[in-house]
């Protein structure tokens, strides 16, 4: 089984979410039948991505908190309850401070879990989570597929 690092940027306001099931279905969806994703429970992204996956595949699920998922904002939290169905593991990495450093960790945690990673940085946010995520799978010599949006 595949498994696969989701990241990506927390602003999405600036595309419609008919637009991200068609991204999340070409980009996501030809690894989805045999994977493993893990996904690291934020607003944005994280939260869009877990709710198409729940919604559209049988792909294994886990989310990937820095502390607990009860610190997640609320779209998150929403997320996780909604497809909590679908979501195989919670995992929770309890980190004394949720700051930069922690969501570092979340980061790294689900690169060294997956087998490859595939991101969603906004194009004008260069340096970011996503792409220290995205930066931290090369460095790891594992794929990665970064999808503009």
């Amino acid at each position: 089984m595949r498994s696969v690092a989701i990241t990506g940027t927390r602003a999405t306001g600036h595309r419609s979410r008919h637009d991200y099931a068609d991204l999340f279905a070409a980009y996501l969806g030809p690894f989805a039948d045999d994977a493993h994703f893990y996904i690291g429970g934020a607003k944005g992204i994280d939260s869009l991505a877990l709710a198409w996956l729940a919604e559209n595949t049988a792909a294994h699920l886990t989310v990937v908190v820095p502390g607990t998922v009860d610190q997640q904002p609320a779209e998150a939290r929403q997320a996780i309850a909604r497809t909590r169905a679908r979501i195989k593991d919670v995992v929770e990495l309890r980190a004394a401070e949720l700051a930069t450093p922690a969501y570092h960790a979340r980061n790294r945690w689900m690169v060294d879990h997956a087998s490859m990673t595939i991101g969603f940085p906004h194009a004008t946010e260069p340096s970011t989570g996503t792409w220290q995520t995205l930066n931290y799978t090369a460095e790891q010599g594992k794929p990665r597929l970064i999808v503009p949006v």
